[in-house]
């Protein structure tokens, strides 16, 4: 019997932890801070231990991986050198969701000197999307086709039925990383040039897009497009970009709140303890009786800023609410969202991804082809976002437990060793890519 460790029992967790536990051949250890959050997780399950760890204690997280076969981390990215370190020492294979650092990178020789298997974003975005880009990509390659463009766009975001805030978004998980990626700078391949966006500028290089059933999105640029050229084998590709979907008025609000400057991790003495209103005074450098909203619509010249008012004034940036729990700007934000964007008990959200394809095939015509992916979560269940990042993660590690995955080193599923049976799996669970192709000429 093989034995799994999983590191963290978060939001995500349960889907894959539960489909590892219903495997009988697997026993599996969830191990939490919080250990209760690891009993829930494998209550009724035989086959399930719960122990508590804190990764900070070098020793215990140690003894933890030398008693198991696999180790998955779902902790925050920063912790998973410490546990990939360990793998290496214990000669442990190892899995995450997450994007594969320069840090994670660097232990390849040592991870196939060991002879293990590190495989990394195997979750949705990164996971889905590059087994689901490659499985079509492969194919046009073998039917003596080119890939000329290509566009890749993913967002987690409220059922259409349960979108019902002037946000358009909800969270079920912290948000501080989402406020915090509205800065980051983005670089994408588009018609043969390089297109490089400042932070900044993140949310005015955005454009709006219409998904079959269910509506018109934005779309903006999701970091670096750039090395999925090379990563994905595309090189007839004139474009490769990736984005990132929001509803509605979302970047236009980011865009506001990041020139105004709330979006700022340093401590501010006049955050914790004062008014909303009276701390939008001071970022704005005005007396708190002035016209905040004249005063924005001065300062940030869009064309629908009333509109962004409004939604900052539903966030409640012009009370006189005290803030609590906060000693700088972006962690206020952060909270406030958290409290107000927030899922009912019963609403679903919807993981949306669609990629698109302008091929060239051999005979010289060119086809549009997508694959778009829309999965909603089970009311009263589990989350979209937590069924589409831990069922892949848990599928490739019952292959790797069943020795179905023969290649070794620090990996993403971008092979067909990989992304065949994942995909053939995830379609029995009901997370189905539906792909279309028409003829452009």
């Amino acid at each position: 019997m093989k034995k799994i460790l999983v590191l963290g029992a978060g939001l995500v967790s349960r889907p894959g932890v539960h489909y590892l536990l219903n495997q009988p051949e697997l026993e599996v250890t969830v191990a939490s801070r919080t250990v209760s959050k690891a009993e829930e997780l494998v209550k009724g399950f035989p086959n399930g231990k719960a122990k508590q760890v804190n990764v900070e204690d070098h020793d215990a997280l140690a003894q933890l991986i030398k008693e198991n076969d696999i180790v998955i981390s779902l902790l925050p990215w920063i912790h998973h050198i410490k546990v990939a370190e360990l793998c290496v020492e214990f000669g442990k294979h190892m899995v995450t969701t997450s994007y594969v650092s320069p840090a994670m990178k660097e232990l390849d020789p040592k991870v196939k000197e060991k002879g293990l298997l590190f495989l990394n974003e195997i979750g949705v975005d990164p996971g889905i999307d590059h087994m689901s880009a490659m499985k079509i990509i492969n194919e046009v390659e073998n039917e003596g086709g080119k890939v000329l463009h290509f566009y890749s766009y993913c967002g987690g975001l409220p059922a259409p039925q349960h979108n019902d805030n002037p946000f358009g978004y909800k969270f079920s998980w912290s948000p501080r990383g989402v406020v915090l990626a509205s800065r980051n700078p983005a670089r994408f391949l588009e018609n043969g040039k390089i297109v490089e966006i400042d932070g900044k500028d993140l949310f005015r290089n955005y454009i709006v897009e219409e998904v079959d059933g269910i509506g018109k999105f934005e779309v903006y640029p999701n970091r670096d497009s750039v090395p999925y050229k090379d990563l994905y084998g595309l090189k007839d590709a004139l474009t490769v970009k990736r984005g990132t979907y929001r509803n509605l008025g979302w970047c236009d609000t980011f865009y506001v709140l990041n020139q105004l400057g709330f979006i700022d991790e340093t401590p501010r003495d006049f955050v914790n303890g004062n008014t909303y209103k009276n701390i939008t005074a001071k970022v704005l450098g005005v007396s708190p009786e002035s016209n905040l909203k004249d005063i924005i619509k001065d300062k940030v010249k869009i064309e629908k800023i009333d509109e962004v008012i409004y939604r900052l004034e539903w966030l409640g940036l012009f009370s006189d609410e005290v803030v609590q729990n906060a000693d700088n700007l972006l962690d206020m934000l952060s909270n406030r969202l958290q409290e107000k964007l927030v899922y009912k008990p019963g609403e679903v959200d919807m993981l949306l991804m669609k990629h698109t394809f302008i091929v060239e095939n051999k005979d010289g015509s060119l086809d549009r082809i997508t694959s778009t992916l829309i999965d909603f979560g089970i009311p009263y269940g589990d989350t979209s976002m937590a069924r589409t990042v831990s069922l892949p993660m848990a599928i490739a590690v019952k292959m790797i437990a069943n020795g179905q995955i023969k290649d070794v080193g620090v990996r993403i599923p971008n092979t067909k060793d990989i992304y065949e049976p994942v995909m053939a799996e995830l379609e029995k669970l009901n997370i189905k890519m539906v792909e279309k192709r028409e003829k452009i000429s």
